[in-house]
């Protein structure tokens, strides 16, 4: 058979239920308040551009380390073979692009004008 409780058990224990339901409210208040949900919105957004960073580095560093390995061999040395038609080419484009640029007329020029009477 259970023990009888007393009037002070039962204070002690109404008490104490009180402070654990307070300490809960202060929690609930702490999560719901909006400088918490902006402050966890900021770090989960933080977390995500860093996983994307990272993401885009390893992706880059990856593509830079294929394009280098295409022109220069494992002991460091440059492969003359690849490095010379894509140096031809990359002149020949710099000289056509500039080619056509000079060729261009600057806007307004060579149009008739129209005369107000």
């Amino acid at each position: 058979m259970p023990e009888a409780r007393t009037p002070a058990d039962i204070e002690a224990d109404i008490i104490r239920r009180r402070q654990d339901l307070a300490a809960a409210l202060d929690e609930i208040a702490v999560r719901v308040h909006p400088k918490t949900i902006v402050g966890d919105a900021k770090a989960r957004a933080a977390a995500a551009v860093d996983r994307t960073a990272g993401r885009a580095y390893i992706v880059a560093n990856r593509a830079v380390s294929d394009v280098r390995a295409q022109f220069v061999s494992e002991d460091g040395a440059p492969r003359l073979e690849r490095l010379v038609p894509a140096a031809v080419v990359a002149v020949a484009l710099v000289g056509g692009v500039l080619a056509l640029s000079s060729r261009r007329k600057p806007a307004g020029r060579g149009r008739a004008r129209r005369r107000r009477h």
